[in-house]
């Protein structure tokens, strides 16, 4: 009530005193306009920086898958080469030993070590176990589908492991993982996502077949620790499982293996 003036007013009158002026509306909108371009350019470098480093991501992406399908091709090309190779020199085994007693005996034996180490292609009745990842699998090098707490579980290396070992100690004569025969020394794990049977890569469905007597073999199966694990990964993931009987199956021979030993016998 005693002061009726803004205080506003008495600070205004102060600065008219001391020769103050008020900014114009131009200078002001000048400010604004140089702060905007300023924001402006800061923007435009981050966005062609930006640009320029996805630009690099890609053509470093291009670049290495060319290089993975062209080391692709050419694996496919040397495997095809060795089993060309592996042919050709059974042929001529097969015609400088067959000529005689000793020869025809070392043959025999031989054959019975390949069949042993699955070298040779086999076929007969057996059992096929199928294991097939979730459909809805998420893509993990896609941040937006990384979900957060327990991942969404996939047919593991270790499933495929259990699975395979169940059917031999079943009475399996020969396994084989998709169109990998599973011999000595072979091998089954993950590596980036990708599974690997003897270091080839084998997509899902995976496809385990088994030789030997059906009956025999799914007995055996179905009351082993790999059937019920899968089961119960079956129930909480959604993991194909299924077991089918065949009266034919066919499996490829086993890769050849450097050879180690060798003594060389009779005259040459």
């Amino acid at each position: 009530m005693n002061d009726h003036l803004d205080p506003g007013y008495a600070g205004a009158a102060e600065d008219r005193a001391q020769g103050h002026t008020k900014p114009t509306r131009v200078g002001a909108v000048s400010w604004i306009a140089v702060g905007a371009a300023l924001v402006g350019l800061v923007f435009g470098v981050a966005y062609a920086q930006a640009s320029s480093s996805a630009s690099d991501a890609d053509q470093t992406r291009t670049e290495m898958l060319t290089k993975v399908r062209a080391a692709e091709e050419r694996g496919r090309s040397l495997a095809g080469n060795r089993d060309d190779l592996t042919v050709r020199v059974d042929d001529l085994r097969a015609s400088v030993l067959a000529g005689d007693a000793e020869g025809a005996e070392v043959l025999d034996q031989l054959h019975t070590l390949e069949a042993a180490a699955a070298g040779e292609p086999v076929h007969g009745p057996g059992l096929v176990v199928t294991l097939t990842d979730p459909a809805a699998r998420p893509d993990l090098s896609d941040s937006s589908q990384r979900v957060s707490g327990s991942p969404q579980a996939g047919v593991l290396d270790r499933d495929l492991q259990s699975v395979v070992n169940a059917l031999w100690a079943s009475g399996a004569e020969a396994v084989a993982v998709g169109d990998v025969r599973v011999g000595p020394a072979v091998t089954i794990r993950q590596a980036g996502g990708a599974m690997l049977v003897d270091n080839q890569p084998v997509p899902s469905p995976y496809r385990v077949s088994a030789i030997g007597p059906p009956a025999k073999l799914q007995t055996g199966f179905v009351v082993s620790d790999a059937y019920l694990r899968m089961s119960t990964v079956q129930q909480l993931y959604g993991v194909g499982f299924t077991i089918a009987e065949s009266d034919d199956l066919r499996l490829p021979g086993a890769a050849g293996r450097e050879t180690r030993f060798a003594q060389e016998t009779g005259a040459p």
